[in-house]
This record gives C-alpha cells, sequence and structure tokens, in this order.
C-alpha cells in the first residue's frame, strides 16, 4: 500500500483482538493510516496499542459489543469528533457456531445473524455516510468466507449469514452506482485460515488443531496481504471479491 495514498487516512477495523482483524489493522497502521480498531478483548486491544507504540499513525480503541447497535453508533461517534469520519472500512469481525438445522438453538442462530450480518451492515450505513457526507472516495472491505460459495457440511446457519454478505456486497455497489459515489466495496472469501475461529467455534483446542493440520492452512497475513492488495488497485478498479483457499483445500 502507498503511503502516498491511504496516509493519514481514518481506517476502522472491527474484530481486531486476534486473527485476520489484528493482522490488517497491523499492516494499516504500518501504511500511516490513522487507525481505529474495535473488539470485546478491549486488552487484546491495549496490546496491539502498546506493540505499534512509537510508530506515525494514531491510534483509537473500542471496547464494542457489535451485538448492540447503540455501541457501534457511539463508536462511530466518537470517531467523527475525533478525525472527522471514517475512509476504510474494514468488517472483519465475525462468529460461528456449531449448531444444526434440523435441532439447534434460536439463539446460536441469531448471534451468527446479529454479528455476521446485521452489525457489518450496520458498520457499513455509518461508514458510508461518512464517506458521502465528506466526498471521500473510500473503500469498504468485508471479510467474508467461502462458505459464501458452497455450504460446508454442518454449517448452514454461518453459510447463509455469509451468503448474506456476499447479497450485501453486490447491493451496496448497485446503490453506491445509484450514488454516483467514488466508493468502492470489496469482499474477501478465505478458506481454511489458522486462527483462533475453530477453537471458538469447536469450544476444543484439539478439534481445531485436526482442522488446521489437514493441510498447511492460509495465515491472517496472507489475508492481509490481500487487504492490502485490494487497497491499493488504482481508483477505476473495483476487486469484487476474492476467493482465497490454500493450494490443498479440496472444496
Amino acid at each position: 500500500m502507498e503511503q502516498s495514498r491511504w496516509k493519514g487516512a481514518v481506517a476502522l477495523v472491527t474484530g481486531a483482538s486476534s486473527g485476520i482483524g489484528r493482522a490488517v489493522a497491523k499492516d494499516l497502521h504500518s501504511a500511516g493510516c490513522k487507525l481505529a480498531v474495535c473488539a470485546r478483548r478491549i486488552e487484546r486491544l491495549d496490546a496491539l496499542k502498546d506493540e505499534l507504540q512509537g510508530t506515525h499513525a494514531d491510534f483509537q480503541g473500542f471496547q464494542v459489543d457489535l451485538r448492540d447497535t447503540s455501541s457501534i453508533l457511539a463508536m462511530f461517534s466518537k470517531i467523527r469528533s475525533q478525525w472527522g469520519g471514517v475512509d476504510i472500512l474494514i468488517n472483519s469481525a465475525g462468529t460461528g457456531h456449531m449448531t444444526s438445522l434440523i435441532d439447534g438453538a434460536e439463539d446460536d442462530w441469531r448471534d451468527i445473524f446479529d454479528v455476521n450480518v446485521l452489525a457489518l451492515s450496520v458498520c457499513t450505513r455509518e461508514a458510508v455516510q461518512d464517506m458521502l457526507r465528506r466526498q471521500t472516495p473510500g473503500h469498504i472491505i468485508h471479510i467474508s468466507s467461502m462458505s459464501a460459495h458452497r455450504v460446508p457440511k454442518g454449517a448452514g446457519m454461518y453459510a447463509a449469514s455469509k451468503y448474506a454478505v456476499r447479497a450485501l456486497t453486490e447491493g451496496l455497489r448497485l446503490e453506491l452506482q445509484e450514488h454516483h459515489a467514488d466508493i468502492r466495496i470489496s469482499s474477501v472469501s478465505p478458506g481454511t485460515v489458522e486462527t483462533e475461529f475453530a477453537e471458538r467455534v469447536t469450544k476444543s483446542k484439539d478439534l481445531a488443531t485436526q482442522i488446521y493440520s489437514r493441510f498447511k492452512t492460509l495465515q491472517a497475513e496472507d489475508i492481509a496481504s490481500t487487504v492490502h492488495f485490494i487497497l491499493h488497485a488504482p481508483q477505476h478498479m473495483q476487486l469484487h471479491d476474492v476467493l482465497i483457499r490454500p493450494t490443498k483445500q479440496p472444496s
């Protein structure tokens, strides 16, 4: 990412306490962005701030439960007060549960859609309003999943949320065209990435280790470099949905 292009831009990364979000945040910070990050685990964001100490970009960390819209709106209000608004939004936060479509719990289903779909949409709406108001040639990137393109066995509800993200990406592209807005929308759909996600979903460190030992997986930095590439593309070029899988991943 060229510093001359994005240096001083305001970038917001959701789900920045670990994994892909953390790697993307570090890359944006190194590019000279004013960096806003949010997650539920504020101690992780404090550790990230300490790690990035001494670099030239500004940093704001917010403890936000993305299932609470008022918490999201309060974060955007503080970003606007401090920096005027958001120029880059990376919707990296996501969740999943081992839940059946036959006898699964509604609370698990609701949690998946609250975070993966509704919170993503609220953050996107607020960022777009910032960009339109400030006439910023901004960029929004959804971190989606290969599950937006095929349904893994036993992950029907999670896949449904990611298919929704795929629809939201195209829907926003069409609306932005109607507004003649100089704002780009992209999606990144990774396959297996070695993060904390598998352990959170399976609630088993052993199962997560098995999942990540089947073949050489992608790393969070691989996705961060893809985001870097998307943001680096010329303004007339919009990378719509980048599908990335490990070379050995069968589906």
